[in-house]
C-alpha cells in the first residue's frame, strides 16, 4: 500500500520538475537569444565605426589599404571579430588577421551581399563572405563612403563565428543550471518533510480507527492550537466523531448493565419463589402469596420487554416525515386526558387544563405526540401529592405552540435534572413513589421530541415540577 504522503510528494515533484525543465529551457533559449543578439549589435557598431575610422583615413578618396589593415587588427583584437576591407567590387583589400600573408586578401564576397550593400548600405545577416567555401557566421557589414559622403569608396565587413559568439556562454549557463539543479534537489526534500508532517495527522486517524475497531474508543488525534485549515478541521470533526462513539458505547453499555439489572431482579425473585414452593420450603397456606409475587414480577418483565420493544419501534417510526399530519394541539391534549380521569379521582388531584379557545395547529406525527403527551400528564399524575392540583397549558408563542404540564410533588434533585431523560434513569422519587416504572418513559418522550427537530425542558424547584416541549406551528 503507498503511503498517501508519498502519493503527494511524487505529484509535488512532477510539478516541480516539469516547472523546472519549463524555466531552465525557456531560460537557456531566452539568454541564447540575449547573448547572440547584443553581440550582434556589438559587431554592427564596430563596422560602423570602423567605416567611419577607414573614410577618415582615406586620402584623396583612396584607402590606405596598410595604415587602415593595422588599425583593424587593433579593433579585432579588442573585439574578437575578423574585419575586413573590399573595394567597391566586394574584393578583400585588407584584413584584420595578423601576418604578412592574410589568405582573405584578394578574396571575393558573395556579389549579392555587396548588391544589398550597393542599395541599402548596410548588412546585417547570417551567411557567409565566400561563396565558395561556406563558413557559417554572422555578417555586419557598412559601406565605406567618401568625406563628403558622394562617392562610394568600398566596404567593411566585421564577421564573428556562432562558436565564438556562444563560446562564453556555457560558462554563464552551467552555473546557472546547477544553482537551478540544487534549489530543485532541496525544494524536493521540503516537500518531502512538509508532505510527511502533512500526513501526519492522517496517519493518527488510520491508527485511531483500527483502535476504534477493536473497541478502544478513547484515542483521539492531537491537534495543533494554531490550525484553522481544512486540515484542522477534519481533526475536530474526527475527535468529535470519536467523542460521540465513546459516548455511544458508554450508553450501550449502560443499557445493558440496566437491562441486566431489571431482569436479574425480578427472574430471581422468580425463580426463589418457585424453588420454594416445589421444594416445600414454602408452606402450601403460603403459596398463594408468593404465586401472586411471581404473577405481579412476571407481569412486570413482560411490561420491561413491551416498553423496550415500544421504544425500537417507535424510534424507527417517528423518523418517517411522511406520517407528518397537521392537527389541533389544543383538542389533542383535550382528548388525551380523558384517559387520566379515573386516577386523577383516585389521588383527589384537581386537574387544570389552561387550553386556547382558538385552534393551535401543528404539523407532526400525531401517534408520537400523543405519546409524548400521555408520558407526560401520566408522570404528573404518578408524582404529584393526593390532592394537589396538576397544571396543563397550550399556548403559542411566534411560531411555535407550547405544551406544558405541571405538579406539585417531591423535587426531583438538582444532580438528576441533566440524567431525567436518559434510558432507564429513575430519580429517588421514582425509585421511593413507584415500583413500576422501568425509566423509559421520559426517554422516549425526549426521542420523540428531538426527531421532530424541537426542543423539550424540565424544572423543578420547591416541589414544582414542570416539563415543557415545542412544536413548528402548520
Amino acid at each position: 500500500m503507498k503511503s498517501i504522503y508519498l502519493k503527494n510528494f511524487a505529484a509535488t515533484a512532477l510539478i516541480v520538475l516539469v516547472a523546472f525543465l519549463l524555466v531552465v529551457s525557456s531560460f537557456t533559449v531566452i539568454s541564447r537569444s540575449y547573448v547572440v543578439a547584443d553581440y550582434r549589435r556589438s559587431m554592427a557598431n564596430t563596422a560602423a565605426e570602423v567605416s567611419r575610422i577607414v573614410t577618415a583615413l582615406s586620402t584623396d578618396d583612396d584607402p590606405d589599404e596598410w595604415n587602415i589593415g593595422l588599425i583593424l587588427t587593433t579593433v579585432a583584437g579588442s573585439t574578437g571579430n575578423r574585419i575586413l576591407l573590399a573595394d567597391t567590387s566586394g574584393t578583400v583589400t585588407a584584413c584584420s588577421d595578423n601576418g604578412p600573408v592574410c589568405k582573405h586578401i584578394g578574396m571575393k564576397t558573395d556579389p549579392d551581399m555587396v548588391a544589398a550593400l550597393l542599395e541599402n548600405g548596410t548588412y546585417d545577416e547570417q551567411g557567409s563572405l565566400d561563396v565558395e567555401s561556406y563558413e557559417e557566421s554572422y555578417i555586419s557589414a557598412r559601406t565605406v563612403r567618401s568625406s563628403d559622403g558622394t562617392k562610394i569608396l568600398g566596404f567593411i565587413f566585421v564577421t564573428g563565428e556562432k562558436a565564438g559568439m556562444l563560446g562564453a556562454y556555457p560558462s554563464f549557463v552551467i552555473p546557472s543550471v546547477l544553482v537551478g539543479v540544487i534549489i530543485f534537489v532541496l525544494a524536493m526534500l521540503f516537500a518531502l518533510a512538509y508532505s510527511k508532517h502533512m500526513a501526519k495527522p492522517l496517519d493518527e486517524m488510520a491508527a485511531a480507527s483500527r483502535r476504534f475497531a477493536r473497541g478502544d474508543f478513547s484515542v483521539r488525534v492531537n491537534k495543533a492550537e494554531d490550525v484553522d485549515d481544512e486540515m484542522g478541521v477534519l481533526i475536530e470533526s474526527f475527535n468529535t466523531m470519536a467523542d460521540s462513539l465513546e459516548k455511544a458505547e458508554e450508553r450501550r453499555s449502560e443499557f445493558i448493565s440496566n437491562v441486566a439489572h431489571e431482569l436479574r431482579t425480578p427472574m430471581t425473585t422468580i425463580a426463589g419463589f418457585a424453588d420454594g414452593i416445589l421444594d416445600g420450603t414454602i408452606p402450601k397456606e403460603s403459596e398463594e402469596k408468593y404465586l401472586t409475587s411471581i404473577r405481579d414480577e412476571t407481569r412486570r418483565l413482560s411490561r420491561l420487554v413491551r416498553s423496550m420493544l415500544d421504544v425500537s419501534q417507535l424510534t424507527a417510526r417517528i423518523k418517517d416525515r411522511s406520517r407528518y399530519e397537521t392537527f389541533d394541539l389544543g383538542e389533542t391534549v383535550a382528548l388525551t386526558l380523558i384517559n387520566f380521569e379515573s386516577r386523577a379521582t383516585a389521588k383527589d388531584l384537581d386537574v387544570d387544563p389552561q387550553l386556547p379557545d382558538s385552534p393551535v395547529m401543528v404539523k407532526a406525527d400525531k401517534d408520537a405526540i400523543v405519546q409524548v403527551i400521555y408520558n407526560l400528564i401520566d408522570n404528573a399524575v404518578k408524582f404529584a401529592e393526593n390532592g394537589s392540583c396538576i397544571t396543563i397549558r397550550v399556548y403559542r408563542d411566534d411560531e411555535k405552540a407550547y405544551f406544558s404540564v405541571k405538579d406539585k410533588g417531591e423535587t426531583i434533585p438538582e444532580d438528576d435534572l441533566p440524567y431525567i431523560f436518559d434510558r432507564f434513569h429513575k430519580s429517588d422519587r421514582s425509585r421511593s413513589l413507584d415500583k413500576t416504572g422501568v425509566g423509559l418513559g421520559l426517554y422516549l418522550v425526549k426521542e420523540i421530541v428531538n426527531s421532530h427537530d424541537e426542543d423539550i425542558a424540565v424544572t423543578s424547584k420547591d416541589g414544582i415540577t414542570e416539563f415543557v416541549f415545542t412544536l413548528t406551528l402548520a
